[in-house]
């Protein structure tokens, strides 16, 4: 068989775009499959520039049905894949042997042959299964929806399974949990590919929140407080306009007038982690804004964060993104120019 060649791109302004193809099949979710369209999508530079091409391609072109009562026609065949620099799979309800034993058919096996090495590749809650089906998962951290994930797990032994969060970034291969936590993972996608201002105006577009972490629980026991009841909201607000102030657990406590007990129990049924983990993640995320959009030097970043020191947040950014503050501000400053 003769290798598969990219099919050439016109000389456009399309062409030096980072293409993202996703793979519709049969019995998919159509929320799922616009995220990716929406997402990378709204995408542009200082210029207005959009930065992505997204395109759609299906096992054959044509109409493929959907999980509700219509149909989507794609116009693109499997070929299409050959010229992804990224490729992403939503959910399917109708994965078939994927599904129930663990192996692809000789169609998606096909399909998923036109697939050049090095392609990013992503998966939307149980589009898991068809990665795994195809080894790109064998030995590597994973997640799926909460509810598939033991089935997951059991079909696919050699994958590092991960019910607890909403994503998992290995690099070259990104999977999500379910439904709207692949909105989540397509906005960390744009932020690793070119900063956080980039994928805060994307998340202002879509009306959603600018950043939820991967490590984020996927199930959290009360995601709406109940009528009534004093939720935490006030708290976090509160603790949004002083992160450069030392905060204590019992100031955020006092704001909603509860004991530290209750306020702590209260804050992680509403979002899933610790107060204290909520408030470095925020830091964190405070830290990269700065250091991609401002010339204050690490120092000062470091005290307008709420860090204190630099040598302490380069230990909260090594470990929540894997590089030094000078790295991050190295990569981003680059990308942008």
């Amino acid at each position: 068989m003769a290798p598969i060649r990219r099919p050439a791109r016109p000389h456009s302004a399309a062409a030096s775009r980072h293409r993202v193809v996703v793979l519709a099949m049969d019995g998919l979710l159509p929320f799922e499959l616009g995220i990716p369209q929406r997402i990378f999508g709204l995408a542009k530079d200082a210029h207005g520039h959009p930065l992505y091409e997204i395109l759609t391609c299906a096992l054959r072109a044509g109409p493929v049905r959907t999980d509700g009562d219509f149909a989507v026609l794609v116009d693109h065949g499997p070929e299409l894949l050959a010229t992804a620099d990224t490729v992403v799979v939503p959910a399917s309800y109708e994965l078939g042997p994927v599904h129930e034993e663990g192996r692809l058919t000789g169609e998606l096996a096909a399909a998923l042959g036109h697939i050049r090495p090095g392609t990013r590749l992503v998966a939307i809650c149980t589009g898991g299964y068809v990665l795994a089906a195809a080894g790109y998962l064998n030995g590597r951290p994973a997640t799926t929806h909460w509810a598939s994930a033991d089935h997951f797990q059991e079909l696919f032994p050699k994958v590092e399974v991960d019910a607890d969060v909403l994503f998992v970034d290995d690099g070259d291969v990104l999977t999500s949990a379910g439904v709207a936590a692949g909105i989540d993972l397509c906005l960390h996608i744009v932020r690793r590919d070119h900063g956080t201002a980039v994928a805060n105006e994307v998340a202002r577009r879509t009306v959603v929140p600018p950043h939820r972490d991967g490590g984020q629980a996927q199930y959290i026991e009360r995601p709406l407080p109940e009528p009534q009841l004093a939720t935490t909201t006030a708290a976090r607000a509160w603790a949004l306009d002083r992160l450069h102030e030392p905060i204590q657990l019992r100031d955020l406590a006092e704001r909603e007038a509860m004991s530290v007990r209750t306020f702590t129990r209260r804050f992680r049924e509403e979002v899933g982690v610790s107060p204290g983990q909520w408030l470095t993640r925020q830091r964190v995320e405070r830290a990269r804004q700065l250091l991609e959009s401002s010339d204050l030097s690490i120092d000062q970043i470091a005290q307008d964060a709420g860090f204190g020191t630099a040598q302490s947040m380069r230990q909260h950014l090594q470990s929540a993104l894997g590089v030094t503050p000078t790295a991050y501000r190295r990569t981003f400053r680059t990308a942008g120019r």
